[in-house]
């Protein structure tokens, strides 16, 4: 994921026109789920309807025939609802995984920032704990008690 190098990573995110495009696509999908719908629902209301028994058998006969045709519209509109359901299902798998990916990135780049801050802090830190210790030793090989106590160390016996 890491793309090597330090600071700027090329954007890599949705273009105006695939946002555009994916929001044309959703669009239709829903106008597509509304006029399914809509249909499923005209049909059964249609054979509600139609379904009550009348005295003529010609009429029995051509209600029955109007209500297996509006029964066939149903099932052919609910199959254009279960391709409808797994285009969604497909659209909205691979729009995920473009969204997970754009997270990832983001994420990635946030953490490369954090590493050069973290860095650049260590740097610092050890520049200050050098320059400290050279002034504490500094410090030490002028005191006076230290060169009290090599002067204890170094008489000699009589």
């Amino acid at each position: 994921m890491n793309k090597g190098g330090l600071g700027g990573g090329g954007g890599g995110g949705p273009t105006a026109a695939a946002a555009a495009a994916a929001a044309q696509k959703q669009k239709t999908l829903l106008q597509r789920v509304d006029n399914d719908i809509g249909s499923i629902v005209d049909n059964f209301s249609f054979i509600v309807n139609v379904a009550r028994v009348n005295d003529p058998p010609v009429r029995n006969s051509q209600e029955a025939f109007m209500m297996e045709v509006r029964a066939s519209r149903m099932v052919q509109t609910a199959d254009s609802l279960l391709k409808l359901v797994s285009e969604l299902k497909q659209t909205a798998i691979f729009s995920g995984f473009a969204s997970l990916n754009d997270h990832v990135e983001q994420r990635t780049e946030e953490f490369n920032q954090l590493a050069e801050k973290t860095d650049r802090m260590l740097a610092r830190i050890g520049e200050e704990a050098a320059a400290s210790l050279k002034e504490l030793e500094s410090h030490y090989y002028s005191s006076a008690q230290r060169n009290n106590l090599l002067c204890e160390n170094h008489e000699p016996e009589t």
